[in-house]
């Protein structure tokens, strides 16, 4: 299978799920309570996917603004079409790497992945207005006792993957202190799958070849975290400068 085929058949997939990995609104509403924002924050929904973190984000400040960009031209244009007319959201076609505007809020789903925490954590700082804070949200192992399922998926998709001192070292090693840090719900990883088993199965009638493994490999990522949600998830981390 080429590439480009693969990449068609993977944005065929996601295209108009509401969101493109686990997360939900009280994520948001959590991380947030570590913070004291002022009326007018200013926040950066970074990797922000068709957007669903957005209006979360605009519920936590008094006359907030979200910077939300994202690389994937239709995700772009799905949040645009959703916030149009919103004088309190900018959403940017642009590289999670190049953010460069002065944020009292960096807020990133499940993406900081691309970068890794140390080069992203150091590449935003920046960006950090004073009592500015980064939240991101990172695949993390929750036990020692792991199946040969899960290492293999994981393996595959990130082989990267630590535990969560793992990643509390990361922070530190960046020059950040945690200030708040959380696992992501069932609940959160449910509102990503839910809408993708609608999506595959509204879609394997008719697939080909291309298609047809991408189908798969959600399949299988959803029926892993299923079957071994105790032994990973995501780790929430509310962060700051030292």
């Amino acid at each position: 299978m080429t590439t480009d085929l693969a990449k068609e058949a993977f944005f065929t997939l996601h295209r108009d799920l509401p969101r493109e990995g686990p997360g939900e609104a009280g994520d948001v509403v959590w991380a947030a309570s570590f913070l004291d924002l002022p009326a007018r924050a200013q926040i950066a929904d970074v990797a922000c996917g068709p957007g669903a973190d957005i209006e979360a984000l605009l519920a936590e400040a008094e006359h907030p603004h979200v910077t939300a960009l994202d690389l994937t031209e239709h995700f772009v244009a799905a949040a645009r079409q959703q916030w149009r007319g919103d004088d309190r959201v900018t959403v940017l076609k642009a590289d999670m790497k190049a953010i460069s505007n002065p944020y009292d809020l960096i807020w990133c789903a499940g993406a900081v992945y691309f970068m890794g925490i140390g080069p992203a954590l150091k590449a935003w700082r920046k960006s950090l207005l004073p009592d500015g804070a980064i939240a991101f949200s990172e695949v993390c192992w929750f036990s020692d006792d792991r199946s040969p399922r899960a290492e293999g998926f994981w393996a595959q998709q990130y082989p990267n993957t630590t535990d969560e001192a793992g990643i509390t070292a990361q922070i530190k090693d960046a020059g950040y202190k945690v200030i708040g840090q959380r696992r992501l719900s069932d609940a959160a990883w449910e509102a990503y799958f839910g809408p993708l088993d609608a999506r595959i199965a509204q879609l394997r009638d008719g697939a080909d070849a291309a298609l047809n493994a991408v189908l798969d490999e959600a399949e299988e990522e959803a029926a892993c975290w299923r079957a071994h949600r105790d032994e990973y998830g995501y780790l929430l981390s509310v962060v700051r400068p030292v």
